[in-house]
């Protein structure tokens, strides 16, 4: 998945963000001290994410994106500890307990389900050593939200069957919505044993600020959390700190021109796949979704060949007749043009 930075293609569907900022539209940059800074992250940036969150400053943790926090909540997992997955997922969600040595346990979800919670399937999965329940909403790759009975439901399995177990919900594109549609609320309030993580690369389109946070309601868990952070980064980036309040502070604005752009190329890519041999989730938010095609054969080759890409869904532990369409960041007529490469790449 290097590729995804390291490489270019003329039409990248596999991007997976909104356009992003830039610094001007963010107003001038003040003199900032280039010290340390804390490694909680600097109250008054924990207080605007906790805001938004519904949980207390003193809960928030910022961390250099949301693949830290998801890295630092695994951190805390010993070798034999049981995990439960649930995929497709985003690719270190799995590699980097697995690397710890923790026994994953995967429950996929389904294409033909729309990606909805089999939660019969999920709490036969649990068992008392399970240490670590993780999931998305909106899910990467589908763009699909959990619903709060489905969490709920969830959450009751969990205290049942896992006692032990810690609930980590990557909310990631929880603030990708579309059109005038308000973001969902944060699951950070469900129960004590919910830790959230989320970022500012994908709705607000700010992957270069490396700017995430986990919420942690447990007082113990968080100090643990927090001196894994100290551990791994000692401090949060005082300049990236800044900016990313100054991106909070204007995210009314800066998400509301993004639900806009992303209801309308939604509604492209909608359009495009009732005119194709594809079928499609429709996704409940993020500016991403999942196609499936009849057989791959020589697809993603022909693809390559058109300077085309898409995700496929193999990354992230889905059948590769599956593919993450990224909607958000091309201009429209871009879009409507790499589309219709994907069509050539399919029919031909």
């Amino acid at each position: 998945m290097a590729s995804l930075i390291d490489a270019s293609v003329r039409y990248d569907l596999a991007e997976s963000t909104c356009p992003p900022l830039t610094t001007d539209e963010l107003g001038p940059l003040p003199a900032l001290s280039l010290g340390y800074g804390t490694t909680r992250g600097p109250e008054s940036l924990r207080a605007l994410i906790a805001a938004e969150t519904g949980v207390s400053a003193d809960q928030v943790l910022v961390t250099a994106g949301a693949q830290q926090a998801l890295s630092l909540v695994a951190s805390l997992l010993s070798p034999g500890d049981g995990v439960v997955l649930l995929t497709p997922c985003f690719p270190p969600a799995r590699s980097v307990p697995e690397a710890i040595g923790a026994r994953v346990d995967v429950v996929p979800l389904s294409f033909d389900d729309g990606y909805r919670m089999p939660l019969d399937r999920v709490a036969s999965a649990l068992r008392p050593d399970t240490r670590l329940v993780s999931l998305a909403s909106p899910q990467n790759p589908s763009g699909v939200r959990f619903t709060e009975e489905e969490l709920g439901g969830l959450l009751a399995a969990v205290s049942d069957r896992a006692p032990e177990a810690v609930v980590l919900v990557d909310e990631t594109y929880r603030s990708s919505s579309y059109s005038d549609a308000s973001p969902a609320r944060s699951a950070a309030g469900l129960s004590p044993r919910v830790v959230t993580c989320s970022s500012l690369s994908k709705a607000h389109g700010a992957p270069g600020l490396r700017t995430g946070w986990l919420t942690a309601p447990d007082a113990d868990l968080y100090v643990r959390l927090q001196e894994a952070k100290f551990r791994s980064t000692v401090a949060s980036s005082t300049v990236d700190s800044f900016l990313a309040e100054q991106v909070l502070r204007r995210q009314a604005s800066i998400l509301a021109t993004r639900a806009s752009r992303l209801r309308a190329a939604l509604d492209v890519v909608v359009r495009w796949a009732a005119g194709q041999p594809v079928e499609i989730v429709v996704p409940d938010g993020g500016a991403l979704c999942c196609l499936r095609i009849d057989r791959v054969g020589e697809f993603y080759s022909r693809l390559t060949a058109l300077d085309t890409r898409v995700a496929p869904g193999s990354w992230f532990g889905d059948d590769d007749r599956v593919f993450r369409v990224g909607f958000g960041h091309l201009p429209i007529e871009d879009l409507v043009e790499a589309l219709d490469r994907v069509g050539l790449a399919i029919s031909s």
